[in-house]
């Protein structure tokens, strides 16, 4: 019997039949063109059909469309938005000095307010028809329905009712936005939250591992020059041109350090901020501050004090000595240079 003339029966299993996959909202993110592939080729078609060699060739089709969707490029959007809200630092069922142990210098019962920027970041598949992963707008609605609205120029203890047990500070506050905004419009994905209460003072929640982190702003001014003792002068010059001049030169260095943990019940912390205070100015800003790096800091002497070698070296240093887990330390040389260690 000749193959080839023969048609076999081939009856895909039920649970691959397309009739759920093609009626659902994931099939509006499919891009063009995999549609254009597969549609034709329903599986469904298949499940009863007397296949010859062009029937394999169509269900190839079929096999590189649906290959192409698992290999899709996905592209992560972040979008700003800002709000004014007041809040304070204080449990009513505490004494003056319980509060002051639980929220530290913060604690007071009159409230204090925040300019706050929170960045949302979503994440997903290109559509070829709009040539977006979602639309902007349709996040701008719901960032004006979820957030703005309910907290711009509201007192968060006294107006928000997700509030009124609960501390609201940086840690909390971006909990809450992660559940408010985790279903998104279109197929995008919420996979990243950042939330400014002022300039020297972020957190971010990341949705791959749940984890909240809190980053502290310093600054220090300090001189270097660049060199590498074992090569000669032209060579150095010609790979460090002025920063290998012969006296040296300075910046102002900004640093963050970014701490993680599980915020305190109580407090609604990762950690207490002045503790990690104490500690980077201690270890830190104090020792670097209008110093050379070269000569006067023992752990970089002999080093070429790169910035790469210094931002290293500070996060050695502040290992295991602040009162959460270090996460991340990110050094600006300049405005256009910034150089990041993790754990």
């Amino acid at each position: 019997m000749n193959p080839a003339k023969t048609p076999m029966r081939v009856d895909f299993p039920a649970p691959f039949s397309p009739r759920t996959a093609w009626t659902s909202p994931a099939r509006t993110s499919m891009p063009t063109s995999a549609r254009a592939w597969t549609e034709p080729y329903r599986l469904e078609t298949f499940r009863t059909a007397r296949i010859g060699i062009k029937g394999w060739l169509d269900y190839a089709k079929f096999a590189v469309g649906a290959i192409f969707l698992l290999m899709r490029r996905l592209v992560t959007l972040t979008r700003k938005v800002s709000f004014s809200s007041g809040h304070r630092y204080w449990d009513e069922g505490l004494s003056p000095e319980e509060n002051k142990a639980v929220f530290g210098r913060w604690a007071s019962p009159f409230n204090h307010g925040h300019n706050y920027v929170l960045w949302v970041s979503a994440r997903g598949g290109v559509d070829q028809a709009t040539g977006m992963v979602v639309n902007i707008k349709w996040i701008d609605d719901l960032l004006q329905e979820k957030v703005v609205s309910v907290f711009d120029q509201k007192s968060i203890n006294d107006e928000l009712a997700a509030f009124k047990g609960q501390v609201p500070s940086v840690e909390n506050l971006l909990r809450f936005f992660a559940k408010e905004l985790d279903d998104l419009p279109g197929d995008a994905e919420l996979v990243a939250l950042k939330l400014e209460e002022t300039p020297l003072l972020y957190g971010e929640w990341t949705k791959e591992n749940d984890m909240v982190s809190i980053t502290r702003v310093y600054e220090f001014a300090a001189a270097h020059r660049l060199a590498v003792a074992e090569l000669p002068e032209d060579e150095n010059y010609r790979l460090f041109g002025k920063c290998h001049n012969v006296n040296g030169h300075g910046h102002n260095y900004v640093l963050e350090v970014t701490v993680s943990g599980d915020p305190d019940p109580k407090s609604g912390f990762v950690c207490d901020l002045d503790a990690v205070d104490s500690v980077v100015e201690a270890e830190i800003v104090e020792r670097y501050d209008h110093h050379n790096l070269d000569i006067d800091i023992p752990e970089l002497q002999g080093k070429n004090t790169t910035s790469e070698i210094v931002a290293a070296a500070i996060f050695d240093r502040l290992q295991g000595k602040l009162p959460a887990n270090l996460l991340r330390v990110r050094l600006f040389e300049t405005a256009r240079n910034v150089f990041e260690v993790t754990a």
